[in-house]
């Protein structure tokens, strides 16, 4: 049985944190808004999260369906693709430790998104670069620095190379996916605060050193970062 992923087709977004788990794990899953087939693309995206016969309708994509079962929330999926597929701890509360450590990378995920849209996501950029101008200097002064000294922090107290000690798990690929973010997003911050983050830039290189991490990032399957995603370059908010 094939996963099937609903996300928006042309951007990395939420779904990208989904996407490397079920690459990493090797297991074969459909990007339904991608495909080309009279039941795929945008339209059965939206047939999904506009439909009524979904019981539990999700609020949002990234939605995974797995059989009957139906979950929304990028932290909710990769619970359950990481208890499944190898990519969680095995004991409670490293399962539960985890968990913590991707519920607060998504507020990390939340804050870089509101340096380029501090008022709506439903205004242009455009429309509130003064507002953006202020939200991007907080978060390049105060806040990275903050969260990515955290997962330093958690690395350098921790038993192993990974974030919960000897074993790769969902959170590695999802911190991964936030520093390659960033580096293109705010290029000029990360190379300032990549000199006291060691572990942190060595965890980023062993993921992306991973056979099915690595031939993902070659393939066509990667989404380019671009300006309609979470992280977007815009050189005047990292002068």
């Amino acid at each position: 049985m094939a996963y099937e992923l609903y996300y928006w087709p042309t951007i990395q977004g939420r779904g990208e944190f989904v996407r490397l788990a079920l690459e990493e794990a090797g297991v074969p899953y459909v990007d339904v808004a991608r495909g080309e087939e009279p039941e795929g693309g945008v339209p059965a995206l939206m047939a999904l999260l506009e439909g009524d016969s979904v019981p539990h309708p999700p609020f949002a994509p990234p939605v995974l369906k797995a059989g009957r079962l139906l979950i929304g929330q990028t932290a909710a999926i990769l619970v359950f693709v990481g208890d499944r597929h190898g990519l969680a701890p095995k004991t409670e509360s490293g399962r539960l430790w985890v968990h913590q450590i991707q519920l607060t990378i998504a507020d990390l995920v939340t804050e870089v998104h509101d340096t380029h849209h501090p008022i709506a996501s439903s205004l242009y950029y455009e429309d509130q670069k003064d507002e953006a101008a202020r939200r991007a200097e907080d978060f390049r002064t105060a806040r990275a620095g903050k969260y990515l000294g955290w997962f330093e922090t958690i690395l350098d107290r921790g038993t192993g190379p990974w974030l919960a000690g000897r074993s790769l798990t969902y959170a590695d690929l999802s911190l991964f996916q936030v520093v390659d973010g960033l580096r293109w997003a705010f290029p000029t911050t990360m190379k300032r605060l990549e000199r006291r983050l060691p572990r942190l830039v060595a965890l980023h290189d062993r993921v992306a050193d991973r056979p099915a991490i690595a031939a993902y990032l070659a393939s066509e399957r990667r989404i380019p970062f671009n300006q309609m995603g979470i992280f977007r370059r815009y050189p005047e908010l990292d002068p």
